[in-house]
C-alpha cells in the first residue's frame, strides 16, 4: 500500500544555485539590521529574523535533515537560553546599579559610558538569539509533522493503527456543505 504522504526531498540545481548566491547577501543585511538597529531602523529582533530565515531558506535548498543535523536541538535551545540569560543579565545588572530593569542611564552614572551600549548590548547579544534560534526551533518543529507510523498526540491513532474497516468506513462518509 503506498504511503498517503510524500516526503521525499527532490534536489534543485536551480534553487540550490540561487540559494547558494542569495545566502551570504541575506545573512549580511540581517547582520547589519542587527548591528545598525540602535542607529537605524532595524535591531535585533528584525536581524534575528532575517538570520533565521536564511537558515531556513538553506534548508528549504539542501535538505530539512542535513540542515537539522548540522544545526543540533543543543545547539539551538544554546542560542535561545544564551540570549535569554544576557537578556536577564544585563537588565539586572542595572537593578544591581542602583536602577529598574534595562534602566540603562545607570551606566551613564556609574561608568559614564553611553546608554545607549546597554541598549544594543540587549538588542544584539539578547533579543536576535532569542528570535533567531526561536525562528529556527519552531520551523524544525513544524517540519517534523506528522508520520502515520507515529501518534498525532491528540489522543487519536496513527493510521498504521487502524484497521482496514475504519479506513473504508472513514473513506464512505459523506461531508455535506449544508451543515
Amino acid at each position: 500500500m503506498p504511503t498517503p504522504y510524500d516526503d521525499t526531498y527532490t534536489e534543485s540545481q536551480v534553487i540550490m544555485t540561487a540559494v547558494k548566491i542569495i545566502a551570504p547577501f541575506t545573512l549580511t543585511y540581517g547582520l547589519f539590521m542587527t548591528f545598525h538597529g540602535g542607529d537605524a531602523p532595524g535591531g535585533g529582533f528584525q536581524g534575528g529574523t532575517i538570520v533565521g530565515v536564511t537558515i531556513l531558506m538553506l534548508a528549504f535548498a539542501f535538505g530539512i535533515e542535513p540542515t537539522r543535523q548540522w544545526l543540533r536541538n543543543s545547539l539551538l535551545v544554546g542560542l535561545v537560553t544564551g540570549g535569554v540569560v544576557i537578556f536577564g543579565a544585563i537588565g539586572f545588572a542595572m537593578v544591581a546599579l542602583g536602577g529598574n530593569f534595562l534602566e540603562f542611564y545607570q551606566l551613564k552614572e556609574v561608568f559614564h559610558i553611553k546608554p545607549k551600549w546597554g541598549l544594543e548590548a540587549v538588542e544584539i547579544a539578547g533579543i536576535s538569539l532569542i528570535v533567531a534560534g526561536t525562528m529556527i526551533t519552531l520551523f524544525f518543529a513544524m517540519a517534523s509533522g506528522f508520520a502515520p507510523d507515529r501518534p498525532s498526540g491528540t489522543g487519536g491513532t496513527s493510521m498504521a493503527e487502524s484497521t482496514a474497516d475504519e479506513r473504508r468506513e472513514s473513506a464512505d462518509t459523506e461531508v455535506s456543505d449544508d451543515d
